[in-house]
């Protein structure tokens, strides 16, 4: 089964560092990145840039469309107002097959803002130990997974012990 990951961090540049590490930890074979999308916000920008990485993914498990959907829905939206918002209600509900929900949509779009950014990742067969060691010290924040809670746990509680040296 894929994990759906969302991290978040503090700077415009981290998750393109984290994916750096990503790809990195694939080809040595540790982890599977099935799709994956990055937002990067800088402060200076009114709104984020999004992109799919199609040149990790081939085609993408997900597709251009679900990443256009899911971004649309969570950075975008809100800036047309509501009568945009409502034609695209609908839609959403069909996503909540899939996990992503209101819910879900308020904490990326609460936390996401602009000076940050944040990885979207579907990812499989993770050593999961050799995985967390790489991004140990990132400080990135979990914001969603679909992790059993024990797993979440565990993962919330390596990614938030600093490593000065990491940082």
């Amino acid at each position: 089964m894929a994990t759906l990951t969302v991290w978040k961090f503090d700077t415009a540049d981290g998750a393109q560092n984290a994916l750096t590490t990503l790809e990195r930890l694939q080809k040595q074979e540790l982890i599977r990145v099935v799709d994956a999308a990055v937002v990067t916000w800088p402060a200076d920008r009114k709104k984020p840039r999004t992109q799919q990485l199609h040149n990790l993914t081939g085609a993408g498990a997900l597709g251009g469309s679900f990443w256009g959907l899911l971004f649309g829905l969570i950075f975008f939206v809100p800036l047309l107002g509501l009568a945009v918002g409502a034609a695209v209600g609908a839609l959403a509900g069909s996503l909540t097959d899939v996990g992503i929900d209101d819910d879900f949509i308020k904490k990326v779009r609460d936390k996401v803002t602009p000076g940050t950014s944040a990885l979207f990742a579907m990812t499989q067969d993770a050593v999961t130990d050799r995985v967390v060691d790489a991004f140990r010290g990132t400080r990135a924040e979990l914001i969603s997974t679909n992790l059993s809670a024990d797993q979440e746990a565990k993962l919330r509680e390596a990614f938030s012990e600093t490593d000065p040296e990491k940082v």
